[in-house]
């Protein structure tokens, strides 16, 4: 044991001599000269080496540079400026008296890559050189590649491609840069700093010297940083164009974070949380092609095709396919009405995400949420042009009937516009209205035809510039929160009795017929008309959409089947009052001079004024709690 380690030690004695010998009789200037000379050949970038050199060949067999530049050392920014570089190199041609570096450290450098138009780099050189000195078929005296590792330390990587708008730096970058001798394989392991975000990396190439002369390469890398992580196992290409194939898989605690980071875009409000993705992705010539599509969304699971395309306009199209399709993320932060008021919402309508891209993507859904509302089966194509969407309802079998349509929203200089054209036929009314309106105003089956279109900066504006028309016809329902009915009863009998509140109970019809002409934000009934077993009923008047109230007038009839022809009554009436809770009030002079005694002391009143004083006890009278026209 004694001999053996006194073998060890004349053995090491002896190679530290050797060192140390070598080291003297190899100057400095000969070993910096053969290391600018391998570094030139290995990169075609030519290194200046401006600082003093220092080496040590015990226990460490390392070179080390101060203030190196590779490049064009005039140019404002070089390829790369270098701190320090740290050369170590191989022992045993060493000893023999050769210099081959094993490896090569870089403190703190600066890396510039600069993008052309025709996509080639001021690191094209390096590829190239690189691609010839790695070829299995190079005989050995021609390959220029002595190392096979570089590594990076508090570096810095700054990437500029003016083509397409490029500005990007990565920050205290650590990285491992590898390629085995003894293997075809490449390998880069390490993390940076990229938009306040540490990512760590890992990429691997099987056939490294297939890939840098633009041949099919095995690829996988694996990226993880704090919004995202994703993943890719396939292959890659970049001859004649960059093409690469295989199996992706990303996903984001917060897509809306994940987009900011990696985009910097605005984005709309509401959704865009938990996402997830896997799918066969290819990569050719500026366009991302993913099929098998498997994606979550805020909770939405689909399935499909999307294509993504840089080359000039941004733009994704694609086909996909939802079980159930939950809006109701996207719509949370849309609000129709001011907060606390019965007004219509003020607050600056925000379109700018739609600037900057295109989309064509067509959606099928087995159901549908919006809200508190639920759509059956629904086919919805999306487009996105010039700053223009357009949402396409091919068909969605809801409420129990079918709706059909288009919406269309764009940006303006000044806002936003709208228009929309939409058909709902054989719907249930009073679910439709539960659902979408959370009220109930009638029932029975019905159909609807929109046609409206407006603009402004705001929804307040929106409404008071909205025209267009509105077409409601319905069969074998009732009108709900009043009875018409009961109320013609009561007062065909007593005139003037005043208990009792009729803005309850429902008044059935056979048929309804509804027709609107709006302009301006004033809704003018052009046609209404409803006929019920026992009741008939005519309406005219307009409807403020911007004040969301009503002033309405019109004549309910008993029919035959409810009244004596011989003693038919017809009660004019008015419709007053805002949207959600408004006011019918009965004509006072009719039903004073229905009644025997009042009539006689109206048509001793002659005086207006004095006709109105009374009209106005009388109502009080007949109608309490209801506000007198005067007081309104």
């Amino acid at each position: 044991m004694k001999r053996f380690l006194s073998l060890i030690a004349i053995v090491a004695a002896v190679g530290a001599g050797a060192l140390i010998v070598a080291r003297h009789a190899i100057p400095v200037d000969t070993i910096s000269e053969a290391v600018k000379t391998e570094i030139g050949a290995a990169t075609g970038l030519a290194p200046n080496l401006r600082g003093p050199v220092s080496m040590s060949v015990f226990p460490a067999r390392m070179v080390s540079f101060s203030d190196v530049v590779l490049g064009d050392a005039a140019a404002k920014e070089p390829a790369v400026a270098v701190e320090q570089m740290i050369v170590n190199l191989r022992l045993m041609p060493l000893l023999a008296g050769r210099i081959e570096i094993g490896d090569i450290t870089l403190i703190k450098p600066h890396i510039t890559v600069d993008v052309g138009a025709d996509g080639h780099t001021n690191w094209s050189p390096l590829v190239d050189t690189l691609a010839r000195a790695l070829r299995p078929d190079t005989p050995h005296d021609e390959r220029l590649l002595s190392f096979s590792e570089i590594r990076i330390n508090d570096g810095t990587i700054a990437i500029r491609d003016p083509a397409h708008g490029v500005t990007e730096t990565l920050e205290a970058v650590e990285l491992s840069l590898a390629w085995p001798s003894i293997a075809k394989s490449f390998a880069a392991t390490g993390h940076f700093n990229w938009r306040k975000e540490t990512v760590a990396a890992n990429v691997a190439m099987s056939d490294f010297p297939a890939a840098l002369s633009g041949q099919n390469s095995g690829l996988k890398f694996r990226f993880n940083a704090g919004p995202m992580n994703a993943a890719f196992d396939g292959t890659m290409s970049y001859a004649p164009n960059l093409k690469v194939d295989g199996t992706l898989a990303a996903d984001a605690g917060s897509l809306r974070e994940a987009l900011r980071w990696t985009g910097g875009t605005t984005l709309p409000e509401g959704g865009l949380g938990r996402f997830a993705l896997k799918a066969r992705a290819a990569v050719n010539d500026g366009t991302l092609a993913l099929s098998n599509v498997n994606a979550e969304f805020d909770g939405n699971v689909a399935e499909g095709v999307i294509t993504y395309s840089t080359t000039g306009a941004r733009v994704v199209q694609g086909t996909l396919a939802v079980e159930t399709l939950d809006l109701t993320p996207y719509i949370s932060t849309i609000r129709l009405v001011a907060e606390n008021t019965r007004n219509w919402d003020s607050t600056p309508i925000a379109l700018d995400w739609f600037n900057g891209w295109e989309a064509d993507l067509r959606l099928s859904a087995a159901a549908v949420r919006v809200a508190h509302a639920r759509l059956g089966r629904t086919a919805v194509a999306a487009t996105m042009r010039s700053g223009r969407l357009v949402l396409t309802v091919g068909e969605s079998q809801s409420f129990g009937g079918v709706i059909t349509g288009n919406i269309a929203l764009g940006k303006t200089e000044h806002g936003a516009e709208f228009k929309t054209q939409m058909q709902a036929t054989d719907i249930d009314l009073d679910k439709t209205m539960i659902e979408l309106f959370r009220m109930r105003r009638a029932e029975g089956v019905g159909s609807i035809s929109l046609e409206m279109e407006s603009s402004g900066p705001n929804i307040h504006d929106l409404a008071r510039n909205l025209d267009g028309t509105a077409h409601i016809t319905a069969r074998d329902g009732a009108l709900t929160g009043v009875n018409v009915e009961q109320l013609l009863r009561r007062l065909a009998q007593r005139p003037l009795s005043g208990n009792g509140d009729f803005r309850t109970g429902r008044t059935p019809f056979d048929r309804l017929n509804i027709a609107l002409q709006i302009t301006r934000g004033t809704a003018t009934i052009e046609d209404v008309e409803m006929v019920g077993p026992n009741v008939r009923l005519g309406l005219t008047g307009t409807t403020s959409i911007p004040e969301r109230e009503f002033d309405l007038s019109g004549t309910a009839s008993l029919t035959n089947a409810a009244a004596d022809t011989s003693n038919a009554f017809e009660l004019p009436f008015v419709v007053q009052g805002p949207w959600d809770d408004p006011v019918m009030l009965p004509d006072a002079q009719t039903l004073i001079r229905r009644s025997g005694a009042g009539a006689p002391l109206l048509d001793a009143v002659r005086d207006r004024k004095t006709r109105d004083a009374v009209e106005s006890a009388i109502r009080r009278l007949t109608l309490p709690g209801v506000p007198d026209r005067g007081q309104r």
